[in-house]
């Protein structure tokens, strides 16, 4: 039997958990064999969480303090959105919790997950230094490194890590430092010119030199597509092609439901503007 490389996951959110942090739990319990490091503030029953997402309480305060301390820097954060330019360094931040994985990654709260592995193969792992799930950029919502010094000290290849990590602005550091439309078009890193060298930035500077292995596919889907179902851990769009997660950054503004506590069911749709509860089997056409 095959023995599988191990993944872990890490999100840290501070503040009140909004509607979609159901769908989040309920998609991540179908990844059995991949971890999520849950970094929080809020409390949480335990009990309703699956045994691959792992509750760490931290206020955050102490999050910051750890921050300082394994960068050795004096962060200036004061915001939890700020935490995203801190993305790249969670292996090193959180080196303690991740030293038995093989890769490590992060993501956010406001995704549905469909069968991680299916797309994260162990070819892809064995040959790539990181895995990007989209084509054009580096996304926030879900990336993973292995789990190595190289990898886990990349964030300090860009010449501006120190400026990012020691001022207040969010600077998209985590992604392109809001150039995604210039990456998007294809122009080359070196051509496009940011207030901050970025990761994506580094990691392409660092590819063209044979210094990292990256992989960039097309794994996902944002925005307000529709056209999805999600079934028994699989998600699949225009009812024939399977994608690893679906991304709900615009949906989640637009579409407030009001849980109550409603168990999430083993099938359900989403459209452009809300997600559709299916009351019997959906049957694959």
């Amino acid at each position: 039997m095959e023995q599988l490389k191990k993944i872990a996951l890490v999100i840290c959110y501070h503040g009140k958990f909004p509607w979609y942090f159901s769908y989040f739990f309920h998609t991540c319990k179908y990844n059995p064999t991949i971890d999520f490091f849950l970094i929080t503030d809020q409390p949480v029953d335990k009990a309703s969480l699956s045994e691959n997402v792992k509750l760490i309480p931290k206020t955050f305060d102490e999050i910051r303090s750890q921050i300082n301390e394994k960068l050795n820097l004096e962060t200036n954060i004061k915001a939890g959105y700020k935490l995203c330019d801190f993305k790249p360094a969670y292996g090193l931040i959180f080196e303690d919790l991740l030293k038995d994985y093989d890769f490590w990654g992060h993501c956010d709260t406001d995704v549905v997950f469909g069968n991680i592995r299916e797309f994260i193969t162990s070819d892809i792992l064995e040959g790539h230094d990181l895995i990007s799930v989209r084509p054009d950029w580096i996304p926030g919502c879900f990336l993973l490194y292995r789990n190595c010094g190289k990898m886990n000290t990349l964030f300090k290849k860009s010449k501006d890590y120190i400026k990012v990590y020691t001022t207040e602005e969010y600077h998209n550091f985590d992604e392109t430092s809001f150039a995604h439309n210039m990456f998007k078009s294809g122009m080359h890193y070196s051509n496009i010119h940011t207030p901050v060298e970025s990761m994506l930035h580094v990691i392409k500077r660092l590819a063209e030199e044979g210094y990292i292995n990256p992989l960039f596919d097309f794994f996902m889907i944002e925005g307000l597509s529709g056209r999805m179902i999600w079934k028994e851990g699989r998600l699949y769009y225009k009812n024939k092609f399977e994608v690893l997660l679906y991304h709900m950054m615009y949906l989640k503004v637009i579409y407030n439901p009001n849980m109550n506590g409603k168990p999430i069911p083993d099938s359900f749709s989403i459209s452009p503007t809300r997600i559709y509860h299916h009351k019997r089997q959906y049957t694959e056409a």
